[in-house]
């Protein structure tokens, strides 16, 4: 689990000590997910699959599956959490497969921001569809250290970017991580990726978003999950699959 340190938007004009953070334990209180009867599979719509539907919440997050499902399942999650990357490369494919499917369970995403260079991923994963946020999150997650490796063997050239005009700063970063070519590869366009990230607004709301959320439901570290809008003491799929079931999709 990766510690969360209040992210300020100050911090991209600030010299920026970079280095992968630290794992630990949460210091979360899980209150527990709510329990229930069992509930019965609810149908998509007709020629759809619940795992093909995607929307944005209120909160900026991104939901898998049926938006009005009794279940739903949120996770605070940085791209640059290797035990975020854990959770998606090896609990979601079964989550959506076993849960969300049914129409019972959703699953929202939402970034907490750990560093310039998490604002600049977040950016970007934003930045094509609503459809391809989930996807091309999985990308980083699934490459997770080749992305980040030349940001930290670059430190003295990122803390550069960040003295540059606010709508400069993270394309400049993000060719120094190689973050453009990378998500070139993967169907976003230099030009397009470009754009975003110079869109001042939209990215200094993704840090507010995640600052605000933070505090307000005292996320302290990521992966931090919710059921139901409820906290949960768990963070892995083995702790997490149980309260599911427990809440009614079984």
């Amino acid at each position: 689990m990766t510690t969360f340190r209040k992210f300020t938007l100050a911090a991209l004009a600030a010299p920026l000590t970079l280095g992968l953070a630290a794992c630990g334990s949460t210091d979360a209180e899980g209150e527990g997910a709510t329990s229930g009867e069992p509930i019965a599979p609810i149908a998509a719509p007709e020629g759809t699959s619940w795992t093909d539907v995607v929307t944005v919440s209120e909160s900026d997050g991104y939901i898998i599956g049926n938006p009005d499902a009794p279940i739903k399942l949120m996770e605070y999650a940085s791209l640059t959490c290797p035990a975020c990357a854990a959770f998606a490369m090896s609990a979601v494919p079964e989550l959506k497969t076993e849960y969300v499917s049914t129409g019972r369970v959703s699953y929202e995403m939402r970034n907490q921001i750990h560093g310039p260079h998490d604002l600049a991923l977040a950016t970007l994963v934003r930045c094509g569809t609503d459809a391809s946020f989930h996807p091309l999150s999985d990308q980083v997650f699934a490459n997770q250290q080749a992305v980040l490796n030349p940001i930290f063997q670059n430190a003295e050239a990122v803390e550069q970017s960040l003295t540059l005009p606010e709508n400069q700063r993270l394309i400049r970063l993000a060719e120094i991580g190689g973050f453009i070519d990378f998500f070139a590869a993967r169907g976003l366009s230099g030009d397009q990726a470009r754009t975003c990230l110079a869109d001042v607004e939209a990215y200094k709301t993704i840090a507010e978003n995640s600052n605000t959320q933070s505090q307000e439901l005292g996320v302290s570290g990521t992966p931090t999950f919710f059921i139901n809008g409820r906290k949960i003491d768990g963070n892995s799929w083995a702790q997490i699959e149980p309260l599911l079931q427990q809440a009614g999709a079984r």
